[in-house]
């Protein structure tokens, strides 16, 4: 029996939510402000609709906050992570956890024919990983009764 792993597009598609994002030019204030309002850690910089970057709540405390700069006078762009790792929507669960473990990173963005569709959370992939195994544990718990009732004949 093989276990067939949703794709990135399938986790999303029943999950939808909305990309975070803002701009290079932005002032980190401001995203720091979006992450509030909306209760993320990380978001997407997005320049002309094309992914440039992620900036993240551990960005800002470590080039912003211990370098001892202002977040409303300095650039999402100077301090943004500007190699991002993304999958594509074929990309299992199975390959977008592995991914993310290898590179230590928290969130990963979709992106199909070069537009964003969205973004997937560790989370979001080790919560599905973890419903299809209980699934699976439990298709294997029901053969497993039907195959040691004991019915009681002798031979």
């Amino acid at each position: 029996m093989k276990k067939e792993r949703k794709t990135a597009r399938q986790i999303l598609s029943e999950n939808p939510r909305e990309v975070i994002s803002v701009g290079p030019a932005d002032a980190v204030l401001t995203a720091l402000r979006l992450m509030a309002d909306k209760d993320v850690t990380t978001v997407l910089v997005l320049h002309s609709g094309n992914l440039v970057g992620i900036l993240s709540q551990k960005d800002y405390a470590r080039k912003v906050e211990l370098a001892g700069r202002s977040a409303a006078e300095t650039k999402v762009g100077d301090i943004m992570t500007t190699q991002v790792f993304y999958v594509t929507p074929e990309h299992t669960c199975e390959q977008c956890l592995a991914l993310m473990h290898t590179r230590r990173i928290r969130h990963l963005p979709v992106i199909d024919s070069g537009q964003m569709i969205g973004v997937l959370s560790n989370s979001d992939v080790l919560e599905e990983l973890i419903q299809e195994d209980e699934h699976f544990i439990s298709v294997l718990e029901h053969d497993m009764l039907y195959l040691t009732i004991d019915t009681g004949g002798a031979y």
